[in-house]
């Protein structure tokens, strides 16, 4: 499942009046360089793709010209439990692994593994909704680690999920959902009785449960990031009063 667009709960909450402490100069250093290296990554995708559809005049299939790019700083997202794990960032390793996880196991085991599914629309809907988010997203972290973060990408960052989460999560859905027809069909990834391991595995039915927990999950990250929301924005207006 995608991670909250905008307002994450990996993130460092800026609205939160408690005291954590700074990552030192070094650490800093690279993270900025890591946020920077990663909002670059996905402003190329979003280029890529607005590129394209112009170049042809279609939506479909605009996968294919954003495909290895989207992979890599997907995947390059691991790095963040990585930070949270050493401490350089004050979040959660296993919200953190569960949200990065999420999505690079449907980038790599449902999109990547079910070409069938490349030419769906989800694909381009989740696609997109990702892009953006991460976008805000990265820029938000460098600004905030360099103190001068501009009110516009705060508000783009806690306000764009109210569209973008359900857009993301619709298109991962749609893209399952898609996949499983193929996946029964050739038996992808499942491991089947007899065999000297004694165990047996059905990947179509994990993909199913897979849908079902988005069910529970959802209303409440995203009843979460309207709370964050009104914490965060409700603090500035006040502030600027």
């Amino acid at each position: 499942m995608a991670s909250p667009v905008s307002g994450g709960t990996r993130s460092t909450n800026s609205g939160s009046h408690r005291k954590r402490k700074a990552p030192g100069a070094l650490a800093t250093a690279y993270l900025v360089l890591y946020n920077v290296v990663m909002t670059a990554g996905w402003l190329v995708i979003a280029v890529g793709l607005v590129r394209t559809y112009l170049a042809k005049g279609s939506y479909h299939q605009l996968y294919y010209s954003i495909e290895r790019p989207l992979k890599f700083f997907q995947t390059g997202a691991l790095l963040e439990i990585v930070h949270c794990a050493v401490g350089i960032v004050p979040s959660s390793v296993v919200l953190t692994a569960f949200q990065v996880m999420s999505r690079v196991f449907l980038t790599w085991a449902v999109t990547h593994s079910v070409r069938e599914v490349q030419n769906e629309d989800s694909v381009l809907l989740f696609v997109v909704a990702w892009t953006i988010t991460e976008i805000i997203r990265y820029l938000f972290y460098t600004f905030s680690l360099l103190n001068h973060l501009p009110y516009i990408i705060k508000w783009a960052r806690y306000t764009l999920f109210i569209v973008l989460y359900p857009m993301g999560v619709t298109g991962e859905l749609l893209t399952i959902y898609a996949a499983l027809p193929f996946v029964k069909q050739t038996g992808l990834y499942s491991i089947r009785l007899p065999n000297m391991y004694n165990f047996s595995f059905d990947y179509y039915t994990f993909l199913i449960l897979v849908m079902v927990s988005y069910i529970p999950i959802f209303p409440q990250l995203y009843f979460h990031m309207i709370h964050q929301r009104r914490k965060v924005l409700t603090s500035e207006h006040k502030k600027s009063d």
